[in-house]
C-alpha cells in the first residue's frame, strides 16, 4: 500500500493542517457555485449543490465513520460525522450539539460561515442555501448513520432580527415509522468510483494519542488529541471528501449541459480552490515562498493527495543557480480514471489550476510542460521577474470570508451531557453543556 505524503509531518504540524483541509473542502463550492450560477441561473445552481452533496456526502461519511471506529446508528454518530465534515468545517461552521437519547438532538450554530457568504446576496439566495438546500443534504448526511433519521429546523435564516443568534437551530429525530427517501439518480457515477473505495493505510493503535472516537460525543474536536498515525488518515480522508465533492459537482454540471461547457466549469471550480488552498496551507503552516516551501506545499495540496488515489511526485533542482521545482503527474491512477482534478491536469495546455497553485505561494512562478508521454506529464516550475496577476476564478473564490478565517484554540472539549427532557431548542439559550 502507498504510503501518506501526510507522514512527512510532525504531530503537531498535522494537527494544523486537519481543520485547513476541512475548511478548504467548503470552500470548494464558493469557487464551483459562482460558475454554476452563471452557466444554469440560480435556480441550476441550488439543484447542483444539492445534487454534489448527495452524491458525495453518504460516501465520505461511512468512511470516516469506518477509519476512526465510529459505531452506532444513534444520533450521537451522526453529529460525530458532523464534526469530520468538510460540509462543516470547525468554528467557521460552528456547530453546537445537545443529545437526549440515541434517538433525539439537537444542534445549532453559534456562527455561519455560509451564511456570513451568502446574506450580502440577498434573501433568495439565503432562502436557497438554509431551506432548499439544507434540507435534502442534511437528511443525505445524517441517513448515511441511520436510514430512518431526520433532520428538521426549529429556526433558520433569513433571520429575523436581522442579527438573530443562534444563527439556525434544528433537530434530530430517528424513527422507525420515517421512509427514507428514494436512491438519488446517478448516485453509482460516484459511488462507484476509485475515490469511494479505496483502501488507505490502518490507524497504529500503539501510537500515542487518540487512535479512534469510539467514546463519547465531545462538544469539540482538539486535533491535537489524536495520534499523529489518526491525523495522516485523516488527513487523507478529508482530501477525498474533496475530490468525492468534485467528482458530484462535475457529475450534476454534466447532466446539465455539453462535455466541452461541462469541463470549462470543473477546470475554473478548480483553479478557483487551487490557488486559495495552497495559500491557506502556506500561511498555516508558516512556510516561505521559496522552491522548498513550494514543493512542500504541493505535496501537501488535496489535488494531489492521498497518495494512494493521485501519482505526483514533486522533485527540486539547482540549475545555474536558480532553485525550480519539478511535478510529475501519472496517467495511471485512480485520480485520473474518475476524472477528479489530476486528469484535469495531464493534458498539455490546460495548467490554469496549477498557475493559480503556485502562484498561491508565491505569485512570480510560472509553469511549462517539460515532457509529456503516454504515462505521465511533467511540469517544471519556475520564477519569473514580474509576478503574475491574481486568476479571476480565484478572486471570485477569496470573496467568501473562509479565505481569511482564522482557527482559534478552544481549550479541552468535554463529553456532551444528554438533555434531561425532549424540548425544542430555545434560540436565546445555548445547546452545549451547560444545558
Amino acid at each position: 500500500m502507498v504510503n501518506s505524503r501526510y507522514a512527512a509531518l510532525s504531530r503537531s504540524e498535522l494537527a494544523v493542517l486537519v481543520p485547513e483541509l476541512l475548511l478548504c473542502g467548503h470552500l470548494i463550492d464558493r469557487s464551483g457555485m459562482a460558475h454554476a450560477l452563471g452557466a444554469f441561473g440560480r435556480a441550476g445552481m441550488t439543484e447542483v449543490a444539492i445534487e454534489e452533496w448527495r452524491l458525495a456526502s453518504p460516501i465520505y461519511t461511512r468512511r470516516m465513520r469506518r477509519a476512526l471506529g465510529i459505531t452506532g446508528d444513534g444520533v450521537d454518530t451522526i453529529f460525530k460525522g458532523f464534526q469530520l465534515d468538510i460540509g462543516a468545517p470547525p468554528q467557521f461552521m460552528d456547530f453546537r450539539f445537545l443529545v437526549r437519547d440515541h434517538d433525539y438532538g439537537e444542534f445549532h450554530l453559534d456562527h455561519c460561515g455560509a451564511l456570513a457568504d451568502v446574506e450580502p446576496m440577498g434573501e433568495d439566495f439565503v432562502v436557497g442555501m438554509c431551506h432548499h438546500i439544507e434540507d435534502p443534504t442534511f437528511d443525505a448526511t445524517a441517513l448515511a448513520t441511520n436510514p430512518h433519521a431526520r433532520v428538521r429546523p426549529v429556526h433558520r435564516p433569513p433571520r429575523v432580527p436581522a442579527d438573530r443568534t443562534p444563527v439556525c437551530a434544528w433537530t434530530v429525530t430517528i424513527d422507525p415509522g420515517h421512509e427514507p427517501p428514494p436512491p438519488i439518480a446517478d448516485a453509482e457515477l460516484v459511488a462507484g468510483t476509485h475515490a469511494a473505495g479505496i483502501a488507505l493505510t490502518a490507524i497504529d493503535p500503539e501510537d500515542p494519542g487518540q487512535h479512534e472516537y469510539s467514546g463519547p460525543l465531545l462538544s469539540d474536536l482538539r486535533f491535537g488529541d489524536f495520534s499523529r498515525s489518526a491525523l495522516i488518515r485523516i488527513a487523507d480522508e478529508v482530501c477525498l471528501q474533496h475530490h468525492l465533492l468534485t467528482l458530484g459537482f462535475r457529475t450534476a454540471v454534466e447532466a446539465r449541459t455539453d462535455p466541452e461547457r461541462a469541463l470549462d466549469i470543473v477546470r475554473k471550480q478548480f483553479t478557483g480552490i487551487a490557488g486559495l488552498t495552497a495559500e491557506r496551507i502556506r500561511l498555516a503552516l508558516g512556510l516561505g515562498d521559496d522552491a522548498a516551501a513550494l514543493a512542500k506545499v504541493l505535496r501537501l495540496h488535496p489535488a494531489f493527495n492521498p497518495a494512494a488515489y493521485v501519482d505526483a511526485e514533486v522533485s527540486t533542482e539547482t540549475t545555474g543557480g536558480e532553485q525550480t521545482v519539478e511535478l510529475r503527474l501519472g496517467r495511471a491512477c485512480g485520480a485520473v480514471d474518475d476524472g477528479a482534478w489530476a486528469a484535469l491536469l495531464v493534458e498539455p495546455g490546460n495548467l490554469a489550476p496549477l498557475d493559480a497553485m503556485v502562484r498561491g505561494v508565491n505569485p512570480h512562478y510560472r509553469t511549462a510542460v517539460r515532457a509529456v508521454s503516454d504515462c505521465s506529464l511533467t511540469v517544471e516550475i519556475t520564477r519569473a521577474d514580474t509576478p503574475f496577476r491574481e486568476a479571476p476564478e480565484v478572486a471570485i473564490t477569496r470573496f467568501s470570508s473562509g479565505a481569511g478565517f482564522t482557527f482559534t484554540d478552544r481549550g479541552t472539549p468535554l463529553p456532551l451531557i444528554q438533555a434531561p427532557a425532549r424540548r425544542p431548542v430555545n434560540p436565546t439559550m445555548r445547546c452545549d453543556n451547560s444545558l
